[in-house]
């Protein structure tokens, strides 16, 4: 359970330090501090567990011809429309939705993996 709130709150830093780049690099990227930063995280969590397995499936052969660049877009989507459900996150245009969905993929996968890491099986 304390891996669980970990990894949460580890996706919560991962979408500031996102936002924060957005916005350096002039993006259109905004997110309501820590707590509006936790409950995106949590939304993007659900949408990544729920519906992005859905979308695959169907998108399935273009993902294939693709070569998983699909994927990419994919994930801007689910990324962008989290910005459209929350009021404390916003997303602003394709290209935002983009950059944001990679770089948190980055900066999550980093920042679980440094909280919580996972245990090896033997």
């Amino acid at each position: 359970m304390v891996g669980i709130v970990l990894r949460w709150v580890a996706n919560a830093v991962a979408l500031l330090l996102t936002v924060w780049l957005g916005k350096t690099f002039g993006l259109g990227l905004y997110v309501s501090g820590f707590w509006g930063a936790m409950i995106a995280a949590l939304v993007i969590g659900l949408m990544n567990a729920v519906i992005r397995p859905l979308v695959m499936m169907f998108a399935l052969p273009l993902n294939c011809l693709t070569f998983g660049l699909f994927g990419l877009i994919i994930n801007a989507f689910l990324f962008w429309l989290a910005g459209e459900v929350l009021a404390e996150f916003e997303v602003e245009g394709p290209f935002a939705a983009l950059f944001g969905s990679i770089v948190m993929s980055l900066f999550s996968g980093v920042l679980s993996q440094a909280v919580a890491p996972e245990k090896r099986r033997e």
